[in-house]
């Protein structure tokens, strides 16, 4: 695993993509070995493209589940990319171009995917969005607080009320919470309150799928490197990302995958419910 703790100043236009970040992330396309925890399970992935999602599909397929990609259309190289390493591990992706904030193509892309691979038992709300830093809350455009809640929480609401058409008993739920619903940044408000609330959904939620035998949960990342952050911080900020962990690094999105993996799991994870699991470097998610 890297243990990069500088990065060289570089910059993109939103949302970003892999083949353009120095270094290049580590995903686990050369680490992660499965052992059929996830074998037979269909899985939907928002965000799927690269990142953590990327990672996250990788690490899915290498456990035996087929899985499902919904990604901006825009982002299409990265999801060509990761359909490629999916079916490298001989599981089946579907590819969902779509833009998530628009309510109809949420909820399309969740009956899609259970259609294409013959149900959903897995979903994992990894899509998000946040703005490059302001200096305060007075920065912030209502244009730009409507992207980051319509892609924060409206559609993790409207994929999640159509997932639930299709998972049954031993179901699974699985957001991207993050490391700014316990340590916000000022520079940050309005993407750090929508990780807050996605905790509180899912405990809520947690209890109330729980006599359904659906469980939920949330891994809360720290500082991992992605297409995220060259899309949205100043190219300065990018030369010491996640040194002020305990750690004293960044993470990588190979080093998240396995949390999702067993949250899903239904051999880890069974008595597993309305948590959130934590891999920030060492910052207290409490």
């Amino acid at each position: 695993m890297s243990d990069e703790t500088e990065f060289p100043p570089q910059q993109q236009d939103p949302p970003g993509l892999t083949e353009h970040m120095d270094p290049v992330p580590d995903h686990g396309e050369g680490s992660y070995v499965g052992s059929d925890k996830l074998a037979g399970q269909r899985a939907l992935i928002t965000g799927g493209d690269s990142g953590i999602g990327r990672a996250v599909a990788i690490a899915f397929a290498r456990e035996g589940a087929d899985v499902a990609l919904s990604y901006l259309p825009e982002e299409e190289m990265d999801a060509a990319v990761t359909a490629q390493w999916v079916q490298d591990a001989g599981a089946r992706c579907v590819l969902l171009p779509g833009d998530l904030r628009d309510e109809a193509t949420a909820r399309g892309v969740v009956h899609r995917a259970a259609i294409e691979l013959g149900g959903l038992d897995v979903l994992v709300n990894n899509a998000g969005y946040q703005m490059a830093r302001r200096e305060s809350m007075a920065d912030i455009t209502t244009d730009e607080l409507d992207r980051v809640l319509k892609t924060n929480l409206y559609a993790l609401f409207w994929v999640t009320q159509s997932a639930l058409e299709h998972l049954g008993e031993g179901g699974a739920i699985i957001n991207n919470s993050s490391i700014q619903a316990y340590q916000p940044s000022n520079a940050l408000l309005d993407y750090a309150a929508t990780k807050a609330a996605i905790n509180n959904i899912t405990v809520n939620l947690a209890a109330e799928l729980g006599p359904r035998g659906i469980r939920v949960n949330a891994v809360a990342p720290g500082p991992i490197w992605t297409p995220l952050q060259p899309a949205t911080q100043p190219a300065e900020k990018i030369g010491t990302f996640g040194a002020d962990t305990p750690l004293g690094r960044a993470g990588q999105p190979a080093e998240v995958a396995p949390a999702f993996v067993f949250l899903a799991s239904p051999v880890t994870g069974s008595y597993v419910s309305g948590t959130v699991l934590g891999v920030t470097g060492g910052r207290p998610v409490f």
